[in-house]
C-alpha cells in the first residue's frame, strides 16, 4: 500500500496522501491546498475524502478549501460538532478508497473527537494507522490544547481518556502496523516527540514511554502531565476557526497581496494600526528596518513564531519581503 507523507518542516506537520484506481484521500491537509491537488492530478486521481483526526490547534486545516475546490467530504470521527457539511464517522465505520479501506477508530483523549485511522491495502491486509495527535513517534498528545475550547473536561480526565484509548484501540492492533503521526519534533502538541517521522507499533510498544504494557492509570496521567509548559496563545482560536470554518484562502490572498509604495505602506500602518512584520533575514533586517517592526525571518519555524509573537489572528498585518 503507498502512503505518502506531505512534511512540512516549519510547523512539524505531516499530512497524508494515499490513491487507489483513481480515487484518493487526504488527512490532516494544510490551509495550502493546492500541491494536494497537484498531487492528486499526477495520479489522475479524484480526491474523495479529506479525513481529519481532530479539530486542531496549531493550524488552520485546508479542509473546507479542498473541499469546496475538489468536491471533497469531509471527515471526522465521533462526537464532533463541525460548523459546516460533514460526515460524523461511526467508530468501526469503514470507507474506501478505491481498493483501499480506511477504518474509523475513535481514540479520544488528546481531544474527544480525536481519531486513529487504520488502513486496509487491497488484499485487505491492515497496512498502517494514522493516528493524528493521538500516538506520536515516541510521544503521545497533549491533553490540554484544546479541552476548554470543545470540551469542559478537565486535562486529567482527557487524560483518563487517552490512557484507555491507548491500551483498548492502539496497543492491541498489530506489531507490523506502520505508525503515521500529525507531528514530529518541533511541534508543541507534544513534549518529547522524535526526529523520526514514521515507525513500526510493535517498536513503539517498547520504546515509547505512554506504551509501557505495566504503566497504571495513575503513572500514565503523572507522566503525561508533568512538565507541560503553557500552549501558545493563538492555539485556541486556531480551534475555533477550523470548528466554525473561515474564508477561502484565495479571498484572503487576492485581498492582500497587494504591493504598496512606501508613502502607501505607511499611510496604511497609520491609518489601520496594523503591525508591522518584516520578513527579511536578520542581517538585512539590521541594516535598516520601520520603527516599531518586528523581525521573523521564513526560515526556521516562521509560522510559529508568529503565533507567539501575533496571537490574534484578527490583527492587520503589513509585510515587508
Amino acid at each position: 500500500m503507498k502512503v505518502e507523507q506531505i512534511y512540512t518542516g516549519c510547523l512539524a506537520h505531516a499530512a497524508y496522501y494515499i490513491e487507489s484506481k483513481g480515487e484518493a484521500a487526504v488527512f490532516d491537509p494544510l490551509r495550502e491546498v493546492q500541491p494536494y491537488i497537484d498531487r492528486a492530478q499526477i495520479d489522475n486521481a479524484e480526491i474523495k475524502y479529506v479525513f481529519e483526526t481532530h479539530f486542531h490547534a496549531d493550524f488552520v486545516s485546508g479542509h473546507l478549501d479542498l473541499q469546496k475546490k475538489t468536491g471533497a467530504a469531509i471527515v471526522f470521527g465521533p462526537g464532533a460538532k463541525p460548523g459546516y457539511d460533514a460526515i460524523i464517522a461511526e467508530d468501526d465505520q469503514v470507507f474506501t478508497v478505491g481498493d483501499y479501506k480506511v477504518k474509523v477508530i475513535h481514540t479520544p483523549g488528546h481531544t474527544m473527537e480525536s481519531t486513529t485511522y487504520l488502513l486496509l491495502d487491497e488484499n485487505d491486509k491492515m497496512h498502517g494507522i494514522i493516528t493524528g495527535d493521538t500516538l506520536f513517534i515516541g510521544d503521545v498528545g497533549r491533553p490540554d490544547l484544546a479541552q476548554h475550547v470543545v470540551s469542559d473536561l478537565t486535562e486529567e480526565k482527557l487524560a483518563s481518556h487517552l490512557f484507555d484509548s491507548l491500551r483498548n484501540k492502539i496497543m492491541p492492533l498489530p506489531d507490523h502496523l506502520i505508525v503515521y503521526p500529525n507531528h514530529g519534533a518541533g511541534s508543541a502538541c507534544g513534549k518529547m516527540m522524535s526526529k523520526e517521522t514514521t515507525d513500526t507499533l510493535g517498536n513503539q510498544k517498547k520504546v515509547n514511554y505512554a506504551l509501557r504494557a505495566d504503566m497504571t492509570r495513575e503513572e500514565f496521567m503523572k507522566e503525561l502531565l508533568t512538565g507541560l509548559t503553557a500552549p501558545p496563545g493563538y492555539f485556541p482560536q486556531n480551534v475555533l476557526m477550523n470548528i466554525r470554518g473561515y474564508e477561502s484562502l484565495d479571498d484572503i490572498m487576492e485581498r492582500g497581496t497587494q504591493p504598496l509604495s512606501p508613502g502607501a505602506f505607511e499611510a496604511a500602518a497609520n491609518e489601520t494600526g496594523a503591525l508591522v512584520l518584516d520578513t527579511r533575514d536578520a542581517s538585512d533586517f539590521m541594516k535598516g528596518f520601520i520603527p516599531n517592526s518586528i523581525n521573523i525571518g521564513m526560515d526556521g519555524s516562521f509560522a510559529q513564531w508568529v503565533g507567539e509573537m501575533i496571537p490574534d489572528v484578527k490583527q492587520a498585518i503589513l509585510l515587508v519581503t
